[in-house]
């Protein structure tokens, strides 16, 4: 397929536009691509940047047991909260859509958690969870043992369903703006045929949502990211070890100015998040265009 001549019309127009787009661009190099360059050049020195180290500080990663950890707990995190995460929204939106009444009212429950600030969602952490909670209050009026919700593994249960009661209800907007594009003939048509209501899913909605599982998966892996806020306030700079992510290795290296080691790890992860994003526009996203 031949190339498009650039006239020289078109070519003027460009040059035109570039006093507009020359305060944005400033903007990305200065906050973005300048800061980006220099996490990578501090990646390959020493922790005071005076002489370069080569690969010391990646070998030195692979070497940490703490990164190990905090590598280990974040993946977890991550493969088990983004598919129940999009399993959860998903079905709650395609309930939502179903109905015809209280629909308005259901959305704004589900997306209540997500504009509650983090300080209060840590007292009703506090409150619910703790040694003298409303859980484990409960689970003694039931005749069970209390549990040691923030010093044992069950840390990592609590951290999972905060991350899914704050952004069910943002993710499930998003599944609602994707069915928002289907063609309703689509669905009149399967009707006609006699398609079950599975069939109609399975067939029809979830082909035509893969755009939108792109977006929502992608929005869904950042906000991840987020929920070491609520685990911090609550456990502090070491929590139980089942909840002890990359978030919290990266705030005690910092504390320690061992810039060397943060840096590598941070340059690491933005490849390994870049990866991500890549392979699910290459597989889902690319496709639809």
């Amino acid at each position: 397929m031949k190339r498009p001549k650039v006239t020289g019309l078109r070519r003027r127009e460009s040059w035109q536009a570039l006093p507009f787009l020359l305060p944005s661009l400033l903007g990305l190099c200065l906050f973005y691509l300048f800061p980006l360059a220099e996490t990578v050049r501090a990646s390959f020195m020493d922790p005071l940047r005076s002489r370069a180290v080569g690969w010391g500080n990646y070998r030195a990663l692979f070497q940490n047991t703490a990164f190990r950890l905090a590598v280990r707990n974040t993946c977890r995190f991550l493969c088990i909260c983004i598919p129940a995460l999009l399993a959860v929204s998903l079905l709650c939106a395609v309930l939502l859509g179903a109905a015809k009444r209280r629909a308005a009212f259901f959305k704004s429950v589900l997306l209540l958690p997500y504009a509650i600030p983090v300080a209060s969602i840590v007292v009703l952490w506090r409150a619910l969870f703790s040694g003298k909670g409303l859980v484990n209050g409960l689970l003694v009026g039931l005749g069970c043992r209390p549990v040691d919700f923030m010093g044992s593994s069950a840390a990592f249960w609590v951290l999972i369903f905060t991350y899914l009661w704050r952004n069910n209800g943002y993710d499930m907007l998003l599944w609602l703006a994707g069915l928002e594009t289907i063609p309703r003939p689509l669905y009149e048509a399967a009707a006609v045929d006699g398609a079950t209501p599975f069939q109609t899913f399975v067939f029809i909605t979830l082909p035509n949502l893969l755009p939108t599982v792109v977006l929502t998966t992608i929005l869904s892996l950042v906000n991840s990211f987020k929920v070491f806020r609520e685990a911090y306030l609550v456990a502090g700079n070491y929590p139980q070890e089942s909840i002890y992510l990359l978030q919290h290795l990266f705030n005690n290296w910092f504390l320690s100015l061992d810039i060397g080691k943060l840096s590598a790890a941070a340059v690491l992860l933005a490849l390994g998040l870049g990866c991500v994003v890549y392979l699910l526009y290459h597989f889902w996203g690319g496709g639809q265009e």
